[in-house]
Order: C-alpha cells, then structure tokens, then sequence
C-alpha cells in the first residue's frame, strides 16, 4: 500500500479489499448497521420531501409499467440503479434514525447502502460481496470526513460532502475497478462534492437532497471510471482540491490512517433517539437526572445544556423551530420532549412538538460550551446538564458514551426491536415482513444472489 501517497492508499485499499480479510466481528457489525440502514429507509415512506425526490428521480427512470432490478423501498419498485440509489438514499435520512460515526460526524449507512445494494442487486452480487463493498465504503468515508476536520463540518454537511466518496468506493468496488480506475472515481467524486448547513435556518429540504445527492454523485464516478474516465488524481489534498476549498484544519494522515487494521465502520453509532445526534448526549443527561431524582417537567425551571462548539453551530440557528423535521435540530425541543415523555421517538415528535408543556420546556432550556465537552469532541460526545428546579435544587448530569456508542451500543434484540418500530411507523413493512427481512440481513453473507427483500407492487 502506498502510505505516502494517502488518496492512492485509500484507492488500493477500496479496490483490493476482500471478505476473508475483514473480522468477522465487522462483518456481523455491517449486519447491524444493513438492518439499522433498511428500516430508516422504511420511515422515511411518505414523507413530502423523500417522495418529491422519489418521484423526481423515477420519472427520470425506466418508463411506467417498466421493472429495473433494483429495488425503491419505499414504493417496492424495481427500477434502474441510480432511481434506486437515489430514492433510497434520500428516504433513509429523513426520521434521523440513521447511523453515525463520532470521530468524522458522518452518517454513512445513509449514502454507502443504497447505491451498493442497488448495484449488488442490478449485477446479482452476492451477499459476500455486498458486504466487502460496503465495508470499504465505510472505511474511506470515514476517513475523508476526519481528513476535512471540524472547519469543514461548521459549514458543510460531511455526510453530503464525505458521502460521494464513500458511494464511489462501494459502487466501485462492485464493478471491479481497478485501484487505478478507483482514484479516478474519488477525483469525480470529489468534484461533486456538495452540502451546506445553511437550509437548517429556513427549515428547508435540503438534507435529504444531499444524501441523494452523494449516492447519486458516487455511483456515477465509479460507472464512469469504470469506462475510461478521468478524474483529479489530487482531488483530497491538492492545491484546488477539497480541503483547500472546504477546511482550514485538513490533516492528510488520517486518510490512510490504520487502513486494513482498523475498521472505523466498528466504531459506527446507532442512533437512540429520533433526532439530530448533537441533542444526543444532553438528552441523555436529563433522563438520567430525571430519573435518578424523580424529577417531573413541571418541577423544572432551567436546563443547562453543556455542549461542543459544533452543537451550537449546527443547533444554535434553530431557535423557533417551524417543521417536525427543523426541532429535530433543536436542542429545546428534544429535551423537552424527553422531559415531558421520556423520550424523543418518531412518534413523540410527530404528535408533540408544538404541545405547550414540550414548549414550556424548550423556552428554558440554553446551550453552553463546555471546555472538557469541547475538547473530547469528536472522537467522544460527552453529555452534561444543569438543571435548576423551580424550589431552588440544583441537578447535575453527565454520560461519557450515549446510548448507541460502541462502547454503549444496542444489541441485536434492540436493534430488532428499533427495525420493527421503523418498519411500522409509516407502514413501510408489516411486522412479519420485517420479521424475515431481519433474518435475511444476519444470514446476509451466505446469500449466493441479493434479491428485492420487499415483495414488489405493480405500480
């Protein structure tokens, strides 16, 4: 492997990664993370900016009455690739139940699952293979979101910038390219780039677009590298590349940094509550001073949240939150509703985000930078709170690792349990169709051919 040269490591370790060479303690996690990624996708099932994308990208598609085969989740079509690719991508990130990793703040499932299993599924792949793809998606994405460092996330959303490069080397893998043929994917990947926090302020669409986008953009450079095109060889590091355009603090070394000893895909979160994973770590704080005083919402009269500066940038602009997806992104809403319910599920926000005690809550809730939170920030997201009752107590809370981190993460039954909730929550799936699909995906690595897990409609 070529270690002085980080992009041509990444390249050649995209391109040669085989099943036999990956732990199968990363295998069984890729399983967890495949589940956690399909029942995202599920949720997402009617949601008015995943179906204006859908209907966008598979009007581009195979004609009406046409069958790809590749399968749209959320509308149980077959179509081609990139409809695929694309719908499922933009559906998977909407209940912001979808994975993350810490150390990079990308959510990978996101743009590394659905232009794999689309092209596992158009080139009938096996689940082996499927599998190896996704890892080596997994590993570059992740490593090009630390490379781009915390400057680049306070503008841009890795997971839309980041996410091109982790669909180009799944996709890429897939087709077989060479580590060559693979650094010429990353260039066009890389150039395609997109995604900024901005939408965040006027509680636009914009977030699923760009993991539609990334898919789309990812999957496009692997099949054109695949017939002879050309992209910057120096798309990461270069003069005019990625980080001197989009960071200040871009360090080359964690490119290549442990590629093929350490599996950063094992290092991946599952996402506990239904909301932006900034809030995670203060929503867990409450619920532990909560409990642990038998606290009710009514008693309290002020949260401290103690937060990195990166919790601040994302949420800080989000002060009245006007969509259910916009308080997702709000660090009042989310403790309020946890305060008031216990907890920050799909169906709480749906039903309770405007309530007027989740409200109350939120107006007495602030954010505050916290130098050792800071610090721990992003390889740890460290969670702390004040809260301040209304006869005078005061209540501190702490959690070094929110639920879902690898070192608090859920196990296979919760994960079941959280697929089921996902499947069902917008009628995705039945629960015994979810049921199989969940013992499809831990046998995944001994399907001979990745078929459509959902049985298909006619439309």
């Amino acid at each position: 492997m070529t270690d002085h040269d980080p992009t041509q490591a990444l390249a050649e370790f995209a391109a040669g990664l085989r099943f036999d060479a990956i732990p199968a303690a990363v295998i069984r996690r890729s399983e967890d993370l495949f589940l956690d990624w399909f029942a995202s996708a599920l949720a997402g099932k009617g949601a008015r900016p995943v179906e204006a994308i859908a209907r966008f990208i598979e009007a581009m598609g195979p004609a009406q009455g046409e069958r790809g085969p590749s399968e749209v989740l959320i509308h149980r079509r077959g179509s081609s690739p990139l409809v695929a690719a694309v719908a499922n991508a933009a559906a998977s990130h909407y209940a912001e139940q979808d994975d993350v990793h810490n150390g990079s703040v990308f959510h990978p499932a996101t743009v590394v699952f659905p232009p794999a299993l689309a092209v596992a599924q158009a080139l009938r792949k096996s689940g082996r293979e499927l599998l190896t793809a996704c890892v080596a998606g997994y590993e570059v994405g992740i490593r090009v979101g630390e490379f781009l460092g915390r400057s680049h996330y306070r503008i841009f959303h890795t997971t839309g910038t980041a996410g091109t490069f982790a669909a180009a080397a799944a996709v890429g893998h897939l087709l077989g390219l060479t580590a060559a043929q693979m650094r010429h994917a990353f260039g066009s990947a890389g150039t395609q780039s997109a995604g900024l926090w901005e939408f965040l302020r006027d509680a636009a669409d914009s977030k699923q677009l760009h993991t539609a986008h990334a898919a789309a953009a990812g999957l496009t450079a692997a099949y054109l590298a695949q017939d002879g095109f050309t992209g910057a060889r120096r798309i990461l590091d270069g003069a005019q590349g990625l980080a001197a355009g989009m960071s200040s603090d871009a360090d080359a070394t964690r490119l290549a940094d442990g590629l093929g000893t350490r599996w950063a895909l094992a290092e991946t979160s599952f996402k506990f509550h239904a909301a932006c994973r900034h809030t995670h770590p203060a929503a867990d704080a409450l619920l532990q001073v909560l409990t642990t005083h038998h606290l009710a919402a009514t008693e309290i009269r002020a949260i401290t949240a103690l937060v990195h500066q990166a919790a601040i940038d994302v949420l800080g602009p989000v002060v009245d939150p006007q969509t259910v997806h916009q308080a997702k992104f709000s660090m009042g809403t989310v403790l309020g509703l946890v305060a008031v319910h216990g907890r920050a599920g799909l169906n709480e926000f749906d039903a309770s985000w405007r309530d007027a005690a989740v409200r109350a809550v939120h107006d007495k809730v602030t954010m505050r930078l916290d130098a050792e939170v800071d610090r721990a920030y992003p390889a740890r997201w460290i969670g702390k709170v004040v809260v301040e009752t209304v006869d005078g107590r005061e209540f501190h809370g702490q959690v070094r690792e929110p639920k879902g981190d690898p070192g608090n993460t859920l196990s296979r039954a919760e994960l079941e349990d959280k697929a089921l909730r996902l499947a069902l929550y917008r009628a995705g799936a039945s629960a015994d169709e979810m049921r199989r699909v969940i013992a499809r995906v831990w046998a995944l690595a001994d399907e001979p051919i990745v078929t459509s897990f959902l049985a298909r409609s006619d439309g």
